[in-house]
């Protein structure tokens, strides 16, 4: 392992080790502050949609899945705006002043009254959502070096996973005795902590005067950075059309009540941490065969659960699995990205978490409009199926383009970085 991070400071395996866990605390406040909405979606639309919700909870419920898409959105446009514009900037400044946004735009969706305010306030809570992972993805790598950087992509975002096995079914339980406002207050307390730990363990790592919004933009010039995108997008619609709703699935579907959220919630974030560890590890040896078997997984998980939700074994081993297989395409995808996009390398890792959190808009809306329309809590389980198998579908596609052009003396940079091992690909 590497101990130069700028080549002028020398840092110790210590050193490092917090550094890398004072990233990974702030993907935990990420994930507690996108996915607590999630096993607290009853106890939002009663408070803030209170008429709606004693005439029709269903509808009440779909309604406050809003909060879900407005985060995700938030994403979307923040991440590619921020990496962009702050492409010159030192890194480590630049995930203080992202950890300061997340802190304020936290404590505002405590204390503003209405749902309209809540929902302006989560969208802009969400704004550097991916900027963080992007750029704390790239430190993480630096600090890993060569042929690691897919595991040091992993560790950031174990930060997130482990915030769905401990963070949020307990932040969901502080939601359901507490109140959903004490619980953003719990996220908002997490994220001043993260930024007193960058603060002190991350090392400096200066801007790259030579990079401009022109150069970062580029990544938007190759096709397959679209394609990829276009993957993650609608591949982790999958995902998120099961995972906006599982609160009421629990509690209407397998009967259990909503005091068996938060341990479902459990059996999910445990599932991630799996996927998301077994991704990185898998992605430094094939980032080709890891999307493929990840969302074969994801397909068979979701079809699974569509036919046994209604029984216990059913749910958490579904949950489990779908869990376990979207998270495995997460650092996989953004190490697919990071390749593609050349020389853009600080917006190919923030646009992952736009690709994803657009999926997180598109899945929780789908299933929304399906639980709207009466079809019942079962349907956004389909409505996963078939999405993931788009984003199969599109991951099979965009490596018979690469295999194609490797036969017609093209260079494809895709696949030499992610395994560490130059001029060869798998």
């Amino acid at each position: 392992m590497p101990l130069t991070v700028d080549g002028s400071v020398r840092l110790s395996p210590t050193r490092i080790r917090l550094a890398l866990l004072a990233l990974a605390l702030g993907g935990f406040g990420i994930g507690a502050t996108e996915f607590v909405a999630m096993g607290l979606l009853p106890n939002l639309a009663a408070d803030l949609l209170p008429g709606l919700y004693a005439s029709s909870p269903d509808a009440a419920n779909a309604r406050a899945g809003w909060l879900i898409s407005a985060y995700a959105l938030g994403v979307v446009v923040g991440a590619p705006t921020i990496a962009a514009a702050a492409a010159r900037w030192p890194r480590k400044q630049l995930l203080l002043v992202l950890l300061t946004a997340f802190t304020v735009g936290t404590i505002a969706s405590a204390l503003l009254p209405t749902f309209e305010l809540v929902l302006g306030a989560r969208f802009l809570a969400a704004l550097p959502h991916g900027a963080y992972f992007g750029i704390a993805s790239l430190v993480a790598a630096d600090l890993m070096g060569p042929g690691k950087r897919a595991r040091g992509i992993a560790l950031v975002l174990s930060g997130l996973t482990i915030a769905n096995v401990i963070g949020v079914p307990t932040i969901t339980w502080v939601g359901q005795n507490f109140g959903w406002r004490t619980a953003y207050l719990v996220v908002a307390g997490i994220f001043a902590v993260t930024f007193l730990a960058v603060a002190a363990f991350v090392p400096h790592q200066p801007g790259n005067p030579l990079v401009t919004m022109r150069t970062e933009l580029r990544a938007f010039r190759h096709a397959q950075v679209w394609v990829t995108l276009s993957i993650g997008a609608i591949g982790f619609g999958g995902l998120f059309a099961v995972y906006t709703y599982v609160a009421p699935l629990v509690i209407e579907v397998t009967e259990l009540g909503a005091g068996a959220v938060p341990l479902v919630l459990v059996v999910v974030g445990l599932g991630m941490t799996v996927g998301n560890f077994a991704g990185g590890a898998m992605a430094d040896w094939s980032v080709r065969r890891t999307m493929i078997i990840a969302f074969g997984v994801l397909i068979g998980a979701l079809v699974l659960l569509a036919f046994s939700a209604q029984f216990v074994a059913g749910l958490l081993v579904g949950v489990f699995l779908i869990g376990a297989a979207a998270s495995a395409l997460s650092p996989t995808i953004q190490a697919r990205l990071m390749d593609v996009a050349h020389e853009s390398q600080s917006l190919a890792a923030a646009l992952n978490h736009s690709s994803l959190n657009i999926g997180n808009a598109l899945g929780a809306a789908l299933g929304g409009a399906a639980i709207a329309g009466g079809f019942g809590y079962i349907a956004p389980i389909w409505i996963g199926v078939g999405l993931s198998v788009i984003g199969l579908v599109l991951t099979l596609v965009t490596f018979r383009i690469d295999r194609n052009r490797r036969r017609r003396g093209v260079h494809v940079p895709y696949g030499t970085q992610a395994i560490g091992v130059v001029g060869r690909t798998k």
